[in-house]
């Protein structure tokens, strides 16, 4: 086994997986196994409000009922506060983290749009004395004024200046909740993984996450980032989209469908699900994955 390549599959439990999680399971899992490496599954359920009861379980048995074996014990983010609290007090330290009073209501007033939403204006970093009214911040991280550059292996160069296009961003929310951009970074460094392959939603949080990784001192991951499937609208098939849940009974043709996406030949008849994955694996090239999003159904 490849101890130099250690990708992962990590869904939130706020619904069934559907294709778009198919796509990225699959392509996940063959560009870690074709490189002789290891596949994690971690379960990202850090947002008790959105989360659907049940879901990781039922997240569990689909992955097995389509074949996929993940290497050593699934990890729930839930169980690994601990982690996140001491990245955030080695951002303190470096007075890389500050408090944030605001309200979204107040920063987003004047605000203007950036990359991913509002961009923060930096208001408690210019003016970092706490209200009296005791009311508990969020914590932020400063981000530089200066490009930030991944090179994908799919999209290729990407690059965001973070002060123009984003702001400094949330590391732990007020109410309480960690922020996904500390966590998965947090988390992908302690499991050491060395490839994140996922959908391009994800793209826009990278220069992000790579701010994190060099702030942390933790290495650099390797990134590829899948075209996305859309419905007839070009929205993104998601939950919010109301995209169906994978039909287990179906678990051979969804993979077959979703290999044609990833530019894998079609396979041979075959006597079960995992006989598809061990094809994807054998034809697999990052290569072949086409950069744009496509519709489905």
């Amino acid at each position: 086994m490849n101890a130099r390549y250690i990708g992962r599959f990590a869904p939130s439990p706020t619904g069934k997986l559907h294709i778009g999680s198919l796509l990225a399971a699959l392509a996940s899992y063959a560009d870690a196994k074709a490189h002789g490496g290891k596949w994690l599954l971690r379960i990202e359920d850090l947002d008790p409000p959105r989360e659907v009861a049940g879901a990781a379980d039922d997240i569990i048995r689909t992955l097995a009922v389509f074949g996929f074996e993940w290497d050593g014990e699934i990890t729930y983010q839930s169980q690994r506060h601990e982690i996140y609290q001491s990245a955030l007090e080695q951002l303190k330290k470096q007075n890389l983290a500050y408090p944030c009073f605001c309200s979204r209501k107040q920063w987003q007033q004047a605000a203007r749009q950036g990359a991913d939403g509002f961009v923060y204006n930096g208001h408690c970093a210019r003016n970092p004395l706490a209200p009296a009214t005791g009311k508990t911040p969020a914590w932020r991280l400063r981000v530089p004024n200066q490009e930030i550059v991944s090179q994908d292996r799919i999209v290729g160069t990407y690059a965001q200046n973070l002060a123009r296009d984003i702001g400094d961003f949330v590391l732990l929310r007020a109410d309480g909740f960690w922020a996904y951009q500390l966590a998965v970074v947090a988390d992908d460094a302690a499991q050491g993984i060395t490839h994140i392959v996922r959908g391009q939603d994800l793209l826009v949080s990278t220069p992000r996450q790579i701010w994190l990784q060099q702030c942390l001192n933790v290495p650099q991951v390797q990134y590829a980032h899948l075209p996305l499937l859309t419905n007839q609208l070009g929205q993104k098939w998601s939950k919010q989209t109301l995209a169906p849940a994978l039909d287990l009974r179906q678990s051979e043709a969804l993979l077959r469908q979703v290999s044609e996406y990833l530019g894998v030949p079609p396979a041979p008849s075959v006597n079960r699900p995992q006989d598809l994955l061990v094809w994807t694996i054998q034809n697999w090239h990052i290569g072949n994955v086409p950069p744009h999003s496509r519709i489905h159904g």
